[in-house]
């Protein structure tokens, strides 16, 4: 099965365009995403951010005008997949070396109310040796950092994140795990702002270091 990976075509995939309303330059860069990825003939277009993934799964709504592309974002999106649904399709190989710490999950908006996912990242964490998953209260509220949102709204957002991160430190975790830059950026500034003693990853880091030994 042929996969692309977002990272390796080193191309934007609009989402940020799009949260700052800028539609046309988001339907350009999706028409170029659309493009290259056609050239590599993959089944699957495996991203690692949720905010991307998440607008990639709508270039056929965002492209429906266009009578050159519509058809074919419809199935580029039909092609999208979060890394998470791709790396629990089937369990992890061995050998995974223990992680044992205290790990939160922080659903992304993007991930949990723009994609469904929700069950996908947890599982792939739970198969780490060692590893304590914890349930943080509101997982499912905005950190705040949504989209450019913590740019725009800086007010509101810190409100968000502040209560945010009250939320975390009342399960005491080691590592809070995201899977979307923005958030994690937002998260690390919650958790410094506060005084948490807690790193903030994204999912696959954490199974980097799983499979390296590096718990």
């Amino acid at each position: 099965m042929a996969i692309a990976s977002t990272h390796r075509q080193h191309s934007a995939a609009a989402a940020v365009q799009a949260h700052a309303g800028e539609l046309d330059s988001a339907r350009q860069l999706a028409r170029h995403n659309i493009a290259v990825f056609e050239a590599t003939g993959a089944e699957w277009v495996v991203v690692n951010s949720a905010g991307c993934g998440a607008l990639m799964k709508e270039y056929g709504h965002l492209l429906s005008d266009d009578p050159a592309f519509a058809a074919r974002a419809r199935a580029f999106s039909r092609r999208v997949r979060d890394v998470s649904e791709v790396l629990t399709a089937a369990p992890l190989r061995a050998p995974l070396h223990p992680v044992p710490l205290r790990v939160a999950y922080d659903d992304p908006c993007h991930l949990l109310h723009g994609q469904k996912i929700r069950e996908q990242p947890r599982a792939l964490l739970r198969q780490i040796p060692e590893l304590h998953l914890l349930e943080v209260p509101e997982s499912d509220w905005c950190c705040g950092s949504a989209g450019i949102y913590n740019l725009l709204h800086p007010e509101t957002a810190q409100a968000l994140l502040d209560r945010k991160v009250a939320h975390l430190a009342s399960v005491q975790p080691q590592l809070i795990v995201t899977g979307n830059p923005g958030c994690i950026l937002q998260l690390r500034h919650g958790v410094t702002r506060h005084g948490l003693a807690a790193e903030v990853l994204h999912p696959v880091e954490v199974l980097v270091r799983a499979y390296a030994g590096h718990g």
